[in-house]
């Protein structure tokens, strides 16, 4: 990440980030922005969540379609929606002036408001009868996840996309090794660790993060896990 001396309209000198040049190859260019979005950091507990519902067959065993439909409802609200809608809030209100939270300033607001959320989501799931250990780990690792990220923001631009794959490939392992893997978990950990890759080297190539603050973020988020598999 570099940086350059700007004078704005006030006749004042500020310092601005500047961007990544654009790699050569369009279509990878493209590529790894499409990989960005589709891995953004309010995506992936959705992801975790229909994985833990729909797709491991221990899990969520037992409990009504109803049941697993809500627990999915309540990922995308807190997990997704509150966190748009606050940057789209944030947004239109002057308090930041780009919707990619591109400075470590405009990020601190938009992450207490989600670490609000996630705190919220992992209380209500942890006092929840019925919840599945996992599910209250998950979300519990998610709320350290944010704390982190704001904390690391305080002194450089952590990765958030870096920090939530990190946390997604910890707890795929976490199963393995916690007793409740399937014959498939092999796959699940292959998966993972390959949207981590494919994510980190997207962010490296459209994004002004240098490979530092991928590498933190990615063992923020492992770290993240760990701590909440040991206090969960």
């Amino acid at each position: 990440m570099s940086t350059r001396l700007v004078v704005d309209s006030n006749n004042e000198l500020k310092e601005m980030e500047m961007s990544r040049k654009e790699p050569q190859s369009k279509v990878t260019y493209i590529a790894a922005n499409i990989i960005s979005y589709a891995f953004h950091p309010v995506f992936i507990p959705v992801y975790v969540m229909v994985f833990l519902v729909f797709v491991h067959p221990y899990i969520f065993a037992g409990i009504a379609y109803r049941d697993k439909v809500m627990t999915i409802a309540q990922g995308v609200l807190m997990y997704t929606f509150f966190p748009v809608i606050t940057v789209l809030l944030l947004k239109g209100l002057g308090f930041i002036t780009s919707l990619h939270l591109r400075t470590q300033r405009e990020r601190m607001i938009p992450l207490l408001a989600t670490m609000t959320w996630s705190f919220w989501m992992w209380n209500v799931w942890k006092n929840l009868p019925g919840s599945p250990n996992e599910l209250v780990v998950f979300s519990l690792s998610a709320f350290i996840a944010t704390i982190m990220a704001w904390l690391m923001n305080i002194y450089f631009k952590v990765s958030l996309h870096a920090i939530s794959v990190g946390t997604l490939v910890a707890f795929i392992f976490y199963l393995a090794f916690s007793g409740v893997g399937t014959d498939s978990i092999g796959v699940y950990i292959s998966i993972a660790m390959l949207l981590a890759g494919l994510v980190c080297t997207a962010r490296l190539m459209v994004s002004n993060h240098s490979a530092p603050e991928i590498y933190v973020g990615f063992i923020g988020g492992i770290l993240s896990l760990l701590i909440a598999s040991l206090v969960g």
